[in-house]
């Protein structure tokens, strides 16, 4: 498939499709853990049809100096660091640079939590079957934090589940998880926006209100 080509009608659709390759992976203990924004249409669709429960973990992408889109790491819930090594090197980043973006990205992240899941605690999955949901993967940065992160937490089973991923990152992201389940690897990936029709900005109040609908158990309208 080549780059460009609109495979998905929207984050509903994807999240559809890969519901139809996830049945073999449920059980009565499957969670569903997206991650905001962007992951938590498709997350919905998953743990809607497949009768699980959905909720959030929130990662934040450390930015380089100047540069904020160029992620040199990831922080996640627990502590969780990981750092783009090569790239930290590559770019000579100070670690007094790293600790300030760092605390910064981590203070960012539990006030997201804290937007989208509100007083409730996090959910318990220790002994359970944990599927990470994403929109896309490029570098994947994001998603490696919160699979640690989520690694901590003492799952059965940790199953990632993307749309499309990058040739490269699912080649290093299968060793990390028990299982890749991802519709369109490619190693011409561009932009994640490039394999959708519908790639609107996911908002906060999407993402709160389909957490909310999950919750009750019923289907958006």
């Amino acid at each position: 498939m080549s780059r460009g080509a609109k495979i998905f009608e929207d984050r509903a659709d994807a999240g559809r499709r890969l519901a139809g390759r996830l049945g073999r992976h449920g059980d009565e203990s499957l969670i569903v853990l997206a991650l905001p924004r962007g992951g938590v249409p498709v997350g919905y669709e998953i743990s809607r049809l497949l009768g699980a429960p959905l909720d959030v973990i929130v990662a934040r992408k450390l930015g380089a100096p100047d540069q904020p889109e160029l992620g040199i790491g990831a922080v996640a819930p627990g502590g969780v660091r990981v750092l783009n090594t090569a790239a930290v090197r590559a770019l000579s980043i100070s670690e007094d640079y790293l600790n300030r973006v760092t605390r910064r990205e981590t203070e960012e992240m539990e006030r997201r939590l804290l937007r989208f899941r509100g007083e409730r605690p996090p959910p318990e999955v220790r002994g359970r079957t944990a599927i990470l949901v994403d929109d896309g993967l490029a570098t994947g940065v994001t998603a490696r934090a919160a699979i640690e992160a989520l690694r901590r937490m003492q799952p059965k089973r940790l199953v990632l589940a993307v749309p499309v991923c990058a040739a490269a990152t699912a080649g290093w992201m299968r060793s990390e998880v028990d299982a890749l389940v991802c519709l369109e690897i490619t190693p011409d990936l561009g932009a994640i926006g490039y394999w959708y029709r519908d790639f609107d900005q996911t908002s906060d109040e999407e993402v709160v209100r389909l957490l909310e609908d999950a919750r009750r158990g019923g289907e958006t309208l």
